[in-house]
């Protein structure tokens, strides 16, 4: 089950706010730089994204279940976009290209959109390593362990932890290539 459904379906029969938190949080991001592609202004697309959760939050419309939510959710958004073009054709615009620091205020959320997908593939690859890789990465990666701390919570000697760093490492490295995951460097 889509965990965007769930939530949305917490909020809408049971009224738990939370529900539609946790969409918002998990979904803002990603429909602000889609209908930034609408647009074309990051702080337009912003106050769309906005109206799009409000419409869901007021309205609660219902969804049929037939596809994906985030697809259903995009969906909205897009139609949100389109009626504010519509009433927008109306008035004069600014080329985004005229306001550099739109410009770069739209490509550091892209950076960082980006940067957490990155972050979620590379958890959702760590899931599928052997258990003593995981922990290990885990330690080391996102806990800021020294090889010296993570040889005394793993209770094992520095040179096998080592040694475990660089397999495990190297089965991350070729599970995320068997993923298409494209990396810099780990």
């Amino acid at each position: 089950m889509d965990n965007g459904a769930s939530s949305y379906r917490r909020f809408r029969e049971g009224g738990d706010e939370s529900g539609l938190v946790e969409i918002i949080r998990d979904y803002k991001d990603g429909l602000i730089l889609y209908l930034n592609s609408f647009v074309g202004n990051i702080h337009i697309a912003e106050e769309l994204a906005e109206d799009t959760f409000v419409l869901l939050g007021i309205k609660k419309p219902k969804d049929n279940g037939k596809g994906l939510f985030k697809t259903w959710l995009y969906t909205i958004g897009r139609n949100v976009a389109i009626d504010y073009l519509r009433r927008d054709s109306k008035h004069a615009n600014i080329s985004i290209d005229d306001c550099p620091e739109l410009v770069s205020e739209e490509q550091n959320l892209e950076l960082a959109y980006i940067k957490e997908e990155r972050k979620i593939t590379v958890h959702r690859t760590l899931g599928k390593l052997k258990s003593e890789y995981r922990q290990i990465l885990w330690l080391i990666y996102f806990e800021d362990f020294s090889i010296k701390q993570a040889a005394v919570v793993m209770k094992k000697s520095v040179h096998s932890i080592e040694t475990l760093v660089y397999r495990a490492r190297k089965s991350l490295k070729s599970q995320l290539e068997l993923e298409g995951f494209v990396y810099e460097e780990l």
